[in-house]
């Protein structure tokens, strides 16, 4: 009776111990957002937000799987608000490298809007595209890297690069950072990710 009893708890809990070491491409997440932007003028210089972010990834297929995120920050330094805000959305592609590791690639629509309390706002519209590797470092630990080119639109053409990572508490809940460089802004990302 014993022996049933164990082999019916190790088989319940299998699944469990097995999703917890792999690469899931359907969660949500939202935290603390900072973003740095360089303004070129003198007197202005790099002007600092702080808000929040919100963005998560659903699977449709075994290499198929949606993207989308929006984030808002703002600054008051300069005795107005001064609001930035973010919205992304696209389709991205998997490709497995190893049991551990995927090449990923995607294409989405970003806009950006800065609003400027009492004096109205101005808004860019484009669209990226980023291909990286994402990878399991450990069973609950993962990391991922990606450079991006966002162009098109309103945009110029501009090159940035992604480092983030998971530590996993379960295979449900696990907190991240991530930090993007570009020529003219920098966005550091702390939260928290429900995967499903």
């Amino acid at each position: 009776m014993k022996k049933h009893l164990t082999l019916a708890l190790l088989l319940a809990a299998a699944p469990f111990a097995a999703s917890a070491g792999e690469l899931n491409y359907t969660y949500i997440e939202g935290g603390y957002a900072n973003v740095e932007i360089d303004t070129g003028a003198a007197l202005a210089g790099e002007i600092d937000f702080d808000g929040f972010q919100i963005r998560g990834s659903a699977a449709i297929s075994e290499s198929l799987y949606l993207l989308g995120g929006y984030g808002n920050v703002s600054n008051d330094d300069y005795s107005m608000d001064v609001d930035f805000s973010e919205l992304q959305f696209g389709l991205g592609y998997r490709h497995g490298l190893s049991d551990r590791a995927d090449l990923v690639t995607e294409v989405s629509y970003l806009r950006q809007e800065v609003e400027f309390d009492g004096f109205g706002s101005d808004d860019a519209a484009g669209g990226r595209v980023s291909v990286g590797v994402r990878g399991l470092l450990a069973d609950n630990f993962e990391g991922y890297v990606k450079g991006s080119y966002t162009d098109g639109g309103d945009f110029d053409g501009d090159f940035s690069g992604t480092v983030g990572a998971q530590f996993k508490f379960n295979p449900t809940w696990g907190v991240v950072g991530e930090i993007e460089a570009g020529d003219d802004v920098s966005k550091y990302l702390v939260g928290v990710r429900a995967s499903f």
